[in-house]
């Protein structure tokens, strides 16, 4: 006890003279010290339907918002009594529905980004579209230059159907290319001008296929695209600053759309943009990015998973280890059934089954060396075959160290078997699904494989079951719209086709795989920051998490399931802070 102190008690005669001292010292320390600042919340939002998405998939009326983070969730009085301050923000919900932040799991911003900038992206539905399209660009394009048909699928086209040249000769003056992403068709003029004849040699991965005369079709998959002279550039090259414009202002959509984390699938080409967006403070939402190198560029890299913070890191590595469904080029256990595969893709031949890219040892050695350097590993794969090949690389890394707690995935996944899902439970083998191609797509998947393998088409419930976590994504890749465009980057419509299972043409397959509205939420918020290790922080509206949330027009667990599909984003909110607000958003005040 100091001197002064021990002086105070020595003159201090009655123990009531004591307390009465100490009450004036406390009375004049408390009118001279500075005010003591209250934990005010930045951001309260009330009186809503909030949808935690955690654990108990619980509800609650009001969230409280500070430095970016959530404070506290609860009732809307106990909310507003313990953290409104006289500068907090508020906004009254008036019974709308708040959501986690949405979570694109498998989207390519950048390219989708600049697909638009020369020219609008026009969705096709029919042969007859596509022959208008030609003829349309064929009145306004010099002759003997190329012509580009939109980025189309043959089982989203009314004729479920790959156009061979016969349809791309609606002009005569013009090469034509019609995309279907890992397959692709040209008409008349570019065969002859290319030099393709019946004696033109096909291998694996770069096929040229022929009618019954032996003559091309005009339909090629993937590398075979190296025989086109003169072979059209998807688009020019643009400037960093028109690069960076164009994603920023993507990003801005996927706001737009509800989203407040995406995954950018092959990122490569944007990492040093999303850097620089960063610093501009121009990131709409959070980006994790997958790492796609060269075996000697990962041997060379000082880029690691994880390195980045809660705005842009890195996630997996990735390969691309087949093709697509919608081509007949996903590597698959069975043959395409005939005679469908040859109407849909153009095949003929019953043996043809798909094609791995890349061979089992390069595959092995280019995963060997990301499992070394750290790297959660992931491919696409999309035929069952090529899952086969990609849990054998999974089953070797597991060897050198438990694979679990890595969260490697498979990147599709669109046909699983049984065993297969064994396979991935026993490895703690995660997946990354795009439930819209269920939608488009299963009415053609259905006449080109066998009913057992259709089985398994996008068989949510049974990961379900088997207590293995998915996370949705769209693989949107071209065209700026949220609903047209390839593919569509609409969250509720992937939500609303994992819950009615309903296809494009109305039906329904397989309904014993529709999830429930629940698990369809979970798999584009909390699961999908489970596969990029980010359920710390976002996924669920849980007090120390970051404040990203959507605020929808609609009660997604109890309007119309039709109508889930068409269900708006009213705010979009990242760290706090408003990302998208549309014209008929709650406002924001002070009262």
């Amino acid at each position: 006890m100091s001197t002064i102190c021990r002086s105070t008690f020595r003159l201090t005669r009655s123990w009531p003279q004591v307390v009465g001292l100490l009450f004036l010292l406390a009375v004049a320390v408390l009118a001279f010290a500075p005010p003591v600042a209250a934990a005010n919340a930045d951001l309260i939002l009330i009186n809503g339907k909030v949808l935690t998405v955690d654990k108990a998939f619980s509800a609650a009326e009001a969230v409280a918002v500070k430095g970016g983070r959530i404070v506290a969730v609860g009732k809307t009085a106990d909310i507003v009594a313990r953290e409104k301050g006289p500068q907090t923000q508020v906004i009254d919900l008036k019974g709308r529905t708040m959501l986690p932040g949405l979570i694109d799991s498998h989207c390519h911003p950048l390219g989708a980004a600049l697909s638009e900038l020369e020219s609008d992206f026009t969705l096709l539905h029919t042969f007859e579209e596509i022959r208008a399209y030609i003829r349309t660009q064929a009145a306004k394009t010099p002759k003997g230059q190329w012509i580009s048909v939109p980025k189309t699928f043959p089982a989203r086209l009314k004729e479920l159907r790959m156009p061979d040249r016969t349809i791309l000769d609606a002009t005569l003056d013009h090469p034509v290319y019609y995309d279907a992403s890992y397959a692709f068709a040209v008409n008349s003029y570019a065969i002859k001008m290319s030099g393709i004849t019946k004696d033109t040699p096909s291998e694996d991965g770069a096929r040229v296929l022929k009618d019954a005369h032996g003559e091309p079709t005009g339909i090629m998959t993937g590398r075979a695209s190296a025989l086109l002279k003169n072979r059209p550039r998807s688009r020019r090259e643009f400037t960093e600053q028109e690069q960076l414009d164009a994603l920023a202002a993507m990003l801005k959509r996927y706001a737009a759309a509800g989203e407040t984390s995406i995954t950018d699938r092959g990122a490569n080409g944007a990492i040093a943009l999303y850097a620089k967006l960063k610093e501009q403070n121009k990131l709409a939402v959070r980006v994790t990015m997958t790492y796609r190198p060269s075996l000697e560029e990962l041997q060379k890299t000082t880029y690691a998973t994880e390195q980045g913070d809660e705005w842009v890191k890195f996630g997996a590595f990735k390969v691309g280890l087949d093709g697509g469904i919608n081509a007949g080029t996903s590597f698959m256990r069975e043959p395409w059934l005939q005679p469908y595969a040859l109407q849909l893709f153009g095949i003929p031949d019953s043996n043809m089954r798909g094609d791995l890219r890349m061979s089992v040892p390069d595959l092995n050695a280019i995963m060997k060396v990301a499992w070394e350097k750290g790297w959660p590993l992931c491919a696409h794969s999309q035929g069952s075959a090529a899952t086969d090949a990609l849990l054998d690389v999974f089953e070797a890394a597991n060897k050198v160290r438990p694979i679990a707690p890595s969260r490697s995935h498979v990147v599709h996944a669109s046909f699983l078997t049984p065993d297969i899902i064994e396979r991935a439970k026993r490895l703690g083998v995660l997946f990354d699904v795009q439930p819209d191609w269920y939608h488009f797509d299963a009415v053609a998947m259905s006449k080109v494989v066998s009913p057992e393998v259709m089985r398994y088409f996008n068989p949510y419930q049974s990961l379900v079951k088997a207590g293995i976590i998915f996370a949705g994504g769209s693989d949107h890749m071209v065209g700026w719209d949220k609903n047209a465009s390839v593919n569509a980057y609409n969250i509720f419509l992937g939500m609303w086709t994992a819950i009615s299972r309903k296809t494009a043409q109305g039906t329904v397959i397989h309904p014993e795989e529709k999830l429930t509205r629940e698990q369809a939420l979970r798999m584009y918020t909390i699961w999908g920051a489970y596969l990029n290790h980010n359920e710390k922080n976002v996924g669920s509206i849980e007090t120390g998490k970051l404040a990203d949330f959507v605020v929808v027009d609609k009660d997604y667990l109890t309007c119309p399931e039709d109508e889930i599909r068409t269900m708006e984003p009213l705010l979009t909110i990242v760290g706090g802070k408003i990302s998208y607000s549309a014209p008929t958003a709650p406002k924001v005040t002070t009262h």
